[in-house]
């Protein structure tokens, strides 16, 4: 089984409920197994800290996950068109791995939620893009054989899944939203498998 990690931060819900949309994705592809993996808050109190051992949902990621894997799944929610503090404190962490060229090769791809249509989705997932470039990944996006991109009232870009959550965080997905991640889920896993059966 080749592990596809999907991490990701989320505040409200509506970024874990892409994450799970992603991971079904992957999982649809023989050989491909999702592994979910989240990243904990961060303060500006630096006496703050947050247990070893979150107490709900997937694990912290480590720097192992990031090498074991055969494809990343990237997700955070919005901040001001940014990726979110925790998860960019996550990236600046990985010199290690980016020294020696591990996820070098890898294809990844980004998702995101925002709390308005025009709320920065799109520089959001670009934003993500830059890291995973500076390791060396190759990046996936959506291509327009998915009408759902061309039809979608609410999340959904070329560069990546989305969410539109509106203001109160609305981690309910839509119908296309959810077609689309499970589709990005899909095209990483089977280009890994592609990229993994090329290697050996």
């Amino acid at each position: 089984m080749h592990k596809i990690l999907v991490l990701y931060y989320s505040h409200k819900g509506a970024v874990e409920a892409l994450a799970q949309a992603v991971a079904r994705g992957i999982d649809s592809v023989p050989g491909a197994e999702a592994l979910l993996r989240t990243v904990p808050r961060v303060s500006t109190v630096c006496e703050a800290t947050e247990a070893d051992v979150p107490s709900q949902g997937p694990p912290y990621a480590t720097l192992e996950d990031l090498r074991n894997c055969a494809g990343l799944a990237l997700g955070s929610p919005v901040r001001f068109g940014n990726m979110a503090a925790p998860l960019k404190y996550f990236w600046d962490g990985t010199i290690a791995p980016w020294l020696s060229g591990e996820l070098s090769g890898k294809p990844a791809a980004v998702f995101t939620s925002s709390g308005s249509l025009h709320g920065g989705n799109e520089t959001t997932l670009l934003s993500m893009m830059l890291p995973l470039f500076h390791h060396g990944m190759m990046l996936l996006g959506l291509p327009y054989s998915h009408p759902e991109l061309s039809t979608t009232q609410a999340g959904g870009t070329p560069y990546g899944a989305s969410h539109v959550s509106g203001m109160n965080g609305d981690p309910i997905l839509s119908e296309d939203e959810i077609v689309l991640a499970r589709a990005l889920g899909k095209r990483l896993a089977e280009a890994a498998l592609k990229l993994q059966t090329g290697r050996s």
